[in-house]
């Protein structure tokens, strides 16, 4: 499916893990969504970081929502890559979420990433908001667990750009990870674009496991 911003959804809530997760698992398509959209609310959602990855997390949030006024960020200090063993506090966490926030549309992590901390939160997400809109993202890993995205966001080229360079320039202290350079971020936009044919060549791919029209 090729998507487009829902015309009656006026709120989102990003979910990451890790400081740098929502930018490169879906930044194209909450750049574009505000494109057209711009009077949506964002809640974005970082769940780990010590004092230095929080500050670049806020730092890249607000670079992405271009100075939206009607969006809040949240930052969490959950064990990062031990998220299982703190479960409790994470999923109390999420019923706190639950309790204030009532998004149209949540973009989360996918729930068969082999990553530990995003798969419970993948599944806690799908616990706590059962009457929601999810689509869940894909980060390029070691463990090579990509799937098949159902459904697709075009991106044009300043958008897939921006998105790029804003999420590079956002995270200096990843600036070593082999993984974390300009070429994984585009070879996923150029494939995901080939997959659905985007005019531009790129697109972000994600799943969404149920939609209720």
């Amino acid at each position: 499916m090729i998507f487009s911003p829902l015309p009656n959804a006026q709120s989102l809530m990003c979910i990451g893990c890790h400081a740098d997760d929502i930018e490169i698992g879906c930044g194209g398509a909450i750049l574009r969504w505000l494109q057209e959209r711009p009077d949506t609310r964002v809640t974005w959602i970082v769940l780990s970081g010590d004092e230095e990855r929080a500050a670049e997390a806020r730092r890249s949030a607000e670079a992405f929502l271009g100075g939206l006024g009607n969006h809040r960020f949240i930052q969490k200090q959950f064990r990062d890559t031990y998220f299982p063993y703190e479960r409790t506090g994470v999923k109390e966490f999420f019923r706190e979420l639950a309790a204030e926030f009532d998004p149209d549309v949540i973009f989360t992590h996918c729930r068969e990433d082999m990553h530990q901390d995003h798969r419970l939160v993948a599944e806690l997400t799908w616990n706590t908001f059962r009457r929601h809109l999810i689509f869940e993202y894909e980060i390029p890993k070691y463990e090579g667990d990509l799937g098949h995205p159902n459904v697709f966001f075009p991106l044009d080229e300043a958008t897939a750009r921006k998105k790029v360079e804003t999420t590079l320039a956002s995270f200096p202290s990843q600036q070593a990870r082999p993984w974390f350079q300009p070429e994984t971020l585009w070879a996923m936009l150029r494939i995901r674009g080939v997959e659905c044919a985007a005019p531009s060549g790129y697109a972000e791919g994600l799943h969404c496991r149920k939609l209720c029209y």
